[in-house]
């Protein structure tokens, strides 16, 4: 049985990769961190560790998981500053994945950005890399960094911004192949698909692995 660590399950991605996992025929075993209780069924296989990301330093569990992974993000506009924004973005993304070293996690995933770059002029695409680097950083045998583009679907908060980008770039989308195919637009549910598969898949072989477009097409 596949054991799996999860935080960021009450975000837009998260959320529905949560479903997925509770929903797969393996019946994976499943532990979420998160800031406030999930609103989870009586009958939930989920376990719960409510607290702030700030508080896991130091933190120890007995219930050991194979993979970890973290769908935490945010935006400034939501976050408020752009230091709030890295606390979410780096910082408790960084807490969370030196908790899974410490447990003896194998394969890390987590959700990023296509464009991170840690010497980005862009404030978004430097935390994203700088958070990717302090990762990679930890060591892990297996790391996969998922990199979508322009996230599509619902989501229970209003980002405008994101709505026009989605207007905007649903023409062009087409256009986006080969070595352009990881700026593609992608729903949020095919992204979680896509890591819901490679949770659930076999230990991948050692290394950093970075999931585009395609691959995220591929595994969904």
């Amino acid at each position: 049985m596949t054991r799996i660590l999860l935080a960021g399950a009450s975000g837009f991605i998260g959320a529905s990769l949560l479903q997925q996992l509770t929903q797969a025929s393996s019946k994976p075993a499943l532990m979420s961190i998160s800031r406030r209780p999930l609103a989870l069924k009586k009958q939930s296989r989920v376990l719960e560790h409510v607290t702030e990301f700030s508080a896991l330093e130091g933190w120890m569990t007995k219930w050991q998981a194979d993979v970890a992974v973290c769908c935490l993000g945010t935006t400034i506009k939501t976050a408020g500053s752009q230091a709030a924004f890295r606390a979410v973005d780096f910082d408790a993304v960084l807490a969370f994945a030196r908790l899974a070293k410490r447990i003896g996690v194998q394969h890390f995933m987590v959700v990023s950005a296509v464009g991170a770059d840690q010497h980005a002029r862009s404030f978004y695409s430097r935390v994203k890399g700088e958070m990717e680097a302090a990762v990679e950083a930890l060591g892990f045998a297996h790391l996969s960094i998922i990199q979508p583009s322009l996230l599509l679907g619902a989501r229970e908060e209003n980002r405008l911004g994101e709505r026009i980008g989605q207007l905007l770039s649903a023409p062009i989308a087409p256009a986006f192949i080969g070595p352009l195919a990881k700026y593609r637009p992608v729903h949020g549910e095919l992204v979680a698909s896509a890591m819901a598969a490679l949770a659930l898949a076999p230990i991948p072989a050692p290394g950093i692995r970075r999931v585009h477009y395609n691959d995220m097409v591929a595994l969904a």
